[in-house]
Parts: C-alpha cells; sequence; structure tokens
C-alpha cells in the first residue's frame, strides 16, 4: 500500500464525506490523481467506518466539516437538491464520454446547464430601488380540439 499525499487524502476524505462509495473513489482517485488504490485503502480515510478509527485528526475534521456542509447543502431527499443532481450528471457525461455516446454526453450537459441556469427554480430577481417591480403578465392560452374541424379557439380562464 502506496503512501498517499496530502491533496490525495484531501479528495478521498471529502469524497466519502460527501457519501461517495469506496468504489466511486477509488476510481474518481485513478481518473483525477492516476493513482491506484484499493477499496480498503479508501476505507481507511472514513471516520464512520471500523477501518477508519485511526484516521488522524486533521482528516477527521475535515470529514466532518465536510459532511456538515454536503448535509446543509441537501435537502432531505438528494435528488431534490442541486448538487446531488449535478454530481450525478457530471458522472453520467464522464460515462457517456468513454462510451464514445457523444449525444448522450450533450443531453446531459444541457441538462447541466439548465439545472445551473435556475430554470427549474421558481425564483424571481429583486428590483433594485430605482427600478419598477417586475410583475408577470398574464398569458393568454388558446386550446383548440383537433377532433372538431373549424372549431373556435377555446379561451382558458385566466
Amino acid at each position: 500500500m502506496a503512501a498517499l499525499k496530502s491533496d490525495v487524502k484531501a479528495f478521498i476524505v471529502q469524497a466519502l464525506a460527501c457519501f461517495d462509495t469506496p468504489t466511486q473513489v477509488s476510481q474518481a482517485v485513478k481518473q483525477e490523481f492516476n493513482v491506484d488504490v484499493t477499496r480498503q485503502q479508501v476505507e481507511q480515510h472514513d471516520p464512520t467506518k471500523r477501518a477508519g478509527v485511526n484516521l488522524a485528526k486533521r482528516w477527521v475534521t475535515l470529514f466532518e466539516d465536510t459532511r456538515k456542509r454536503f448535509r446543509e447543502e441537501t435537502a432531505d431527499i438528494p435528488i431534490a437538491n442541486r448538487a446531488f443532481r449535478l454530481r450525478a450528471m457530471n458522472r453520467f457525461v464522464e460515462k457517456a464520454e468513454t462510451m464514445k455516446n457523444i449525444v448522450l454526453a450533450m443531453q446531459i450537459l444541457e441538462q447541466a446547464a439548465k439545472e445551473t441556469g435556475d430554470m427549474y427554480v421558481n425564483r424571481q430577481k429583486k428590483a433594485d430601488a430605482d427600478e419598477e417591480p417586475v410583475v408577470p403578465t398574464a398569458v393568454s392560452v388558446h386550446v383548440i380540439d383537433a377532433r372538431k374541424r373549424d372549431a373556435e379557439p377555446e379561451r382558458s380562464p385566466g
């Protein structure tokens, strides 16, 4: 078992604190640092596991701080949280690229752009003191029943 540099250890500890599995972390270390580490070696950096009971205090502190921040950022349901979804999309894009599936990778990247662009978040910009407040306008929707010939559009209430 090779001695790991501090930056690799920090990467491992933080990934474990974010609930990545030892296998996922081992693969990520290989990709990021080109260093082979076993799942067992990774598990020694998790203070919540029996293998990590002798972990140095500085790494335990880093783990606890990272885990605390991660939990604060995530809601009770991880999939409902942007950070969780973006991490998953990142893994999916990497997998799609290794499979040489560029179309899928581009679709995932588009979804990630939507996530970071607040497309699915119900937020409105705060108006400056000098500007008029932004008031949403009503949109008229016309519904046409394709089964009726020459049907007049039905107007939705609103």
